[in-house]
């Protein structure tokens, strides 16, 4: 068994809560989103229909939920 450090369980609790947004990440969640979309545009357009076509949206879609936890978790009022 382990025991987790004050910080594991803070970043635990963190992960974990609902982050309303704050003034001005709005904004920033969208053009995180369109850039991704065009990005993916340009997968579905240059690319063949293929399991690597799909796995690199796929990290596409992964990459933009990350963007947005990074805003989302470490931004405070």
């Amino acid at each position: 068994m382990y025991e987790p450090t004050e910080d594991d369980l803070k970043r635990n609790e963190n992960n974990f809560t609902y982050h309303p947004p704050l003034p001005g990440q709005q904004e920033r969640y969208i053009a995180i989103r369109n850039g991704a979309k065009d990005f993916a545009t340009l997968l579905l357009t240059l690319c063949p229909p293929s399991r690597e076509r799909s796995v690199a949206i796929t990290e596409l879609e992964t990459a933009c939920f990350w963007a947005n936890a990074a805003i989302a978790r470490n931004e405070k009022l």
